[in-house]
This record gives structure tokens, sequence and C-alpha cells, in this order.
């Protein structure tokens, strides 16, 4: 069955009978869901535009494929994530509660802390690495307006644990804006960034127009690198380009329930999703690729930071107004994607002694510790970092979708979510499922080998698995489902029988 939430502000959780372990009012069900289809379209938005999206759309054209094998890679990685966002949607969606909270019905009421932990630890790295890339428009600004300043962003001269003087004042600026903004609420969060997604859009278009006037339509390619695979070549390079764009998705969509909770409808999330997704990606898509082609003819080399290109400007005023919108735009992706997840998942863990604030503060000192400039400054250690994290997510997304659509045949009690009592669904020996946990460390072992693989030195020879590392997310997916169904036989059994 599926209870009809009830208001939150309306009822408190002793009135409503559900156990204090198990929540406080960020946790509880959400009543009104207010959210149109422009608040999740929004939300994509703000996900997309950013400075880590440029960098990662911008190394795809570098893969030695050509420009339409880019974009068909783009566009196929972006509708899978589209489906797979509809799915994740829906539970959280009808039930009305964040995604630690749904993953109880598979992972057991008090066994949903381990993909708390596993998303909310995800979620700080790319919060410190999306915190890193932004913190760059100012250490480029302040050089633009204060050159004197130069010493201090050569981390030779003056540098600790790899990041130079003025890059730590420039991601402690960072930390600070986010969370400011972070802490006015998630209604605040809401009109920002509903703000942020069309914002980044406007100085994207213009500074392409700007670029292009200047190079010339004929000096544009959508190429970006040497074409080096053609016929059949290509296809394993495209399936790997299609996983990577998963891959970068796979945070914000495996919590997407985080925010579809919000939502009036399945209608509107759905809506939201396809225009956030598809359409908004592949635009954006050839909005960078355009771009960057552009820096070739107009600066003599290419460039595929978008903080760099606009530092390259004569204006300063437009250089100043470039960098502050990217900052913006990148705090908006920020928020929504690694600061919101990690606020529920820490919660989650000991809702009566971690609120949903506290929850997100301990994400954002968290986020200093990893030194995440050391995370994302090349090629192929972005693609390392996206396939490792992708190797954790991937079988919690499986377990997630097999529980809900298979096993339970789309059926939530949302009352039992809350539950400690012995007689209810989603308790399990000390409250605990072992065949979600089996699932999710087995789905993480298997996947994860791989990567460990490519890293070694002799890497590309050892077991010939070195190509799978790609696909961690899929391969995560795939063995976490399978297991947690082999695992939950009788109980599926025991659902089918009700559903008749």
């Amino acid at each position: 069955m599926t209870t009809t939430p009830v208001p939150a502000a309306a009822v408190s959780t002793a009135e409503l009978g559900y156990h204090a372990r198990l929540t406080n009012d960020d946790l509880k069900p959400l009543v009104p869901q207010t959210w149109s289809s422009y608040n999740i379209f929004a939300f994509w938005m703000s996900d997309v535009h950013s400075v880590g999206g440029y960098v990662t759309a911008g190394s795809l054209f570098a893969l030695g494929l050509t420009s339409w094998q880019v974009l068909v890679a783009l566009v196929v990685g972006i509708i899978i994530v589209n489906v797979f966002a509809n799915l994740v949607a829906r539970p959280s969606q009808v039930a009305g509660v964040p995604y630690p909270v749904i993953c109880r019905a598979a992972f057991g009421v008090l066994g949903a802390n381990l993909p708390a932990v596993i998303r909310g630890l995800i979620a700080v790295a790319w919060y410190g690495i999306q915190t890193y890339l932004a913190s760059n428009a100012f250490v480029v600004l302040g050089l633009k307006l204060w050159p004197s300043l130069a010493p201090w962003a050569d981390v030779d001269q003056h540098g600790l644990l790899g990041l130079s003087a003025l890059g730590w004042g420039a991601f402690a600026i960072m930390w600070v804006l986010q969370a400011l903004v972070f802490w006015r609420g998630m209604e605040a969060i809401r009109k920002f960034i509903d703000f942020c997604g069309p914002a980044v859009y406007l100085v994207m278009l213009v500074l392409a127009v700007y670029l292009v006037t200047k190079a010339g339509w004929s000096n544009i390619s959508l190429n970006l690198g040497s074409v080096e695979y053609s016929g059949w070549s290509a296809v394993p390079v495209m399936l790997g380009a299609i996983a990577l764009v998963v891959s970068y998705f796979s945070g914000p969509m495996l919590n997407f329930g985080d925010f579809s909770r919000y939502a009036k409808s399945m209608s509107a999330v759905r809506t939201g999703n396809f225009l956030g997704l598809p359409i908004n990606f592949l635009f954006f898509s050839l909005l960078t690729v355009i771009t960057a082609s552009a820096t070739l003819p107009v600066y003599g080399k290419l460039i595929t930071d978008p903080v760099e290109t606009v530092a390259q400007m004569d204006s300063v005023v437009a250089v100043v107004l470039g960098l502050l919108t990217f900052i913006v735009a990148t705090i908006g992706i920020n928020i929504v994607a690694n600061f919101v997840s990690p606020a529920f998942d820490f919660s989650h863990v000991n809702p009566q002694k971690i609120s949903w604030r506290a929850g997100g503060m301990i994400a954002a000192v968290g986020s200093v510790l990893i030194t995440p400039w050391n995370l994302y400054n090349n090629p192929d250690v972005i693609h390392y970092t996206l396939e490792t994290l992708g190797a954790f997510i991937g079988p919690l997304f499986g377990v997630l979708i097999a529980d809900y659509y298979i096993v339970r045949k789309q059926v939530v009690d949302v009352d039992a979510l809350f539950s400690m009592e012995e007689d209810k669904p989603y308790w399990y020996s000390k409250g605990v499922n072992p065949a979600a946990v089996a699932a999710t460390i087995i789905g993480a072992v298997v996947a994860v080998i791989p990567v460990i693989t490519k890293a070694h030195p002799f890497g590309m020879h050892i077991w010939g698995m070195a190509g799978a590392a790609q696909y961690s997310w899929f391969i995560g997916v795939a063995v976490g489902l399978l297991v947690y169904l082999a695992l939950s036989t009788t109980r599926r059994r025991q659902y089918a029988a009700m559903a008749r």
C-alpha cells in the first residue's frame, strides 16, 4: 500500500507514531509538494551548466572521434540518464521522502545508513571538486584586477598541499558563499537554482557569439582533437563516451529523490527531466564545443576551460561579469547536487543529533580535507575519478531499482519507513537487510576491480580488463541488481502473491 503523507508542519513525528531514531523534521514525508516542471528543469540546468560540466563535455570532443560521433554519444548517454532519473524519482515523489529514507525499503530501516553514507561521501568529493573548479574563477579575477598577486598564485613559491596561497583564498571564499546560500534553506535554494541555469546560458551565448564573430564561422570545427577513429573502430570509444556521460550524472541521478519529493506530480518530474536533460544537455554541449573551437583561431590555442576562456578577453568588465556568472552557476550545481544530498544523508545517520544543516556542513568540511584539486586536474584524472565514483554508486542504484520495481511491484508503505516494529515490512534482523548489503558490496568490488587494474602501471595487460573501467557504473548496477534479486527470491514471491 501507499499511505498518504500528512502535512509535515502540521503534525509532529510523535503524533505520527514515527520512531525518534528514524526521523526529524527534514526526513519525514513532505506535504505540500509544490515544485513544477520548471523547477525540475532548473535543477538540471544548474547541474549541467557548471565549469565541471563544461570541462567534461569538452574532454569528450578530444577523444579522437568525429563531432557527430561525440554528439551521438552525448545524446544516447543523456537519454539513459533521463530514463534512470525518472525511475529513481518515482518512489520518493510518491512517498514524499528523500533518498536515504526510501532506501529503507531495500536496506532496512537501519541498514539504509550504508547507502546514505556512501552517497554522502561521494557528494563530499564532488562538492570539493566543483568548489575548486569555480574557485579558479576568483584566482583569474584577482590576477586580472591586481597582477601583482601573480607570485601568490604560484604553487611553487607560495603553496600548500598542491594549491597556491591565492588558490586557498579563492577556495575559502567559494566555500563560505555556498554555505551562506545553503544555510537559508530549501526554498532559498530553489529560487537560487531557478536563476542560475538561465544566467549561465546567457553568458555562454554571448561568449560564443563574441568568439565566433572574431574567429569567423569558417574557422569553427566541432572536432577539438585529431580524428583517430572511424567506422567500427569508433564504436568502443563512443560506448566509453556514453558511459562517461552517465557516470558524470550518476551522483545526482542516484539521489534525485531528494528533489523529486518536492514535485507536485510525476508528470511534472518527467517533463522537467526531458527539458533539462536531452534538450538542454545537447544544446549546452554544442555551445561548449563551438566556444572551445573558436578559442584556437582567436587565441592561438585550444582552451576547454570556460574560466580561462573568459580571462583571455580584453574588457575587464566583460571578464568580471563572465567570471562572476560562472561562479554563481557553479554555486548552484554544488548546492543542489553536492550539498543537499549529504545534508539528508548524514542527517539520516543520527536524525536527532544531526540536522539537515549540520549534515551539509559536515560535507563542506570534508570537502577541504580531500584536497579536490588533485582529483580533477587533467582528462585522465577526470575519467579515473568518474570511474571510481561510478563503481560505488552503481550497485546502490541497482538495488534501489530492483527492490522498488521488481521485488515490491511499486508498493511503498510510508509509515513503515519510520517504524522499528518487528512486524513491519522494512524491519529485518537488527534492522538491516543482508541481501541489499551483500549486493552492494559485491557489486562495488566487481565494478572497481577494472578501475584499479587500469591504474596499475601495466594495467592494459592485466586480465584485459582495463578497458572495462569506463563501464564501472553499468557493471555496478548490473551486479548489484542481479545479486539482490537472487537473494530476494522469497520476498519477491510474497509481494507477487500480494499483488494478485
